[in-house]
């Protein structure tokens, strides 16, 4: 059973990382410059992205039909709660103040976009994975919200640059209120199918562009053979200790279906890519954050396909 299991989210894993890797070796071969993978990453988070989660909110939620909807805005909140205590937790064994936040913010913060996307893809049947896609875009704005304050406030040492409060309200989380919107006041039937089916065809485009432009990322961080200490910690914390107490909750709890998948999935992420684009924006010397979230994605193509199988074994996505 488990290797039935394993050998699904393995092959789903790996169609995500090979088109990571076109976005690598474009960058790797100068096929695709620093400009262009800039221009990439904003045509994903401005347009591609904000897209998909607006025509698949109009398109396949009601609030009717998905009562527990809020629940995913708190799992979000939870999810990065844990992570901040367990990097707390063990950032006592990290030395210097600056190594320390970063060494959190690894552990606090994941890939919650990019990666889930093409697994839920990849692995779940269609119908669960339409109902997955909408309660992830619901997921993600309470991260994106969570993410560009406490992260930002965590690797800015609260002193540095004064805070934008308008990188809170992101394409991503302004087309999720837009959806919700226009579907709370049943406007969806006004948006005619000449509209809408462009609109869907280019926020299809998300999934290969977002991973590649996650290999774009990974192939341009620079990773030297210091803190190999701090990395393996932050490793075991982010990718071993995190997933098994996903596993033990939802099975303590009896949590299962997609709340739980979804709980699994998101503490077994690598840490989160924007995490060095956050540190360059704010000027902060870069310590831990480029090797943590390279290593970290290297590593989990190995531990996803573990945890998320020990979570379908359980045979509790019914």
């Amino acid at each position: 059973m488990f290797l039935e299991s394993f050998k699904i989210v393995a092959s789903g894993v790996g169609q995500g990382f090979i088109l990571a890797a076109i976005g690598f070796f474009l960058i790797k071969r100068n096929l695709l410059g620093a400009e262009g993978l800039d221009t990439l990453s904003r045509l994903v988070i401005e347009v591609t992205l904000p897209l998909l989660i607006f025509v698949r909110l109009v398109k396949g939620f009601s609030f009717g039909q998905y009562p527990d909807w809020w629940l995913y805005m708190l799992v979000s909140l939870c999810v990065t709660i844990i992570g901040i205590v367990a990097g707390y937790m063990f950032s006592g064994f990290i030395k210097g103040t600056q190594e320390k936040t970063q060494f959190i913010s690894l552990i606090a913060f994941q890939n919650s976009g990019y990666l889930p996307l093409v697994l839920v893809a990849s692995i779940l049947p269609a119908a669960q994975a339409d109902a997955m896609f909408i309660y992830l875009f619901l997921f993600l704005v309470a991260f994106n919200l969570l993410m560009f304050s406490v992260g930002v406030y965590l690797l800015t040492y609260h002193k540095a640059k004064k805070f934008d409060w308008m990188l809170l309200l992101n394409p991503p989380v302004i087309a999720t209120l837009i959806g919700l919107a226009v579907v709370w006041l049943k406007l969806s039937r006004f948006i005619p199918a000449v509209v809408l089916k462009p609109l869907e065809i280019t926020g299809d485009c998300t999934v290969p562009l977002a991973m590649m432009v996650l290999g774009g990322n990974i192939a341009v961080i620079k990773c030297s053979g210091a803190f190999k200490r701090s990395i393996t910690l932050m490793a075991l914390v982010k990718l071993v200790l995190l997933p098994c107490l996903g596993l033990w909750m939802v099975y303590q709890f009896r949590i299962g279906g997609l709340l739980g998948f979804m709980i699994v999935l998101q503490l077994a992420m690598p840490s989160a890519t924007n995490l060095s684009v956050i540190v360059r924006q704010y000027r902060q010397n870069d310590c831990l954050v480029s090797q943590g979230v390279f290593y970290s994605h290297i590593i989990s193509i190995i531990t996803i396909p573990v945890f998320l199988s020990l979570y379908f074994m359980l045979g509790m996505l019914q």
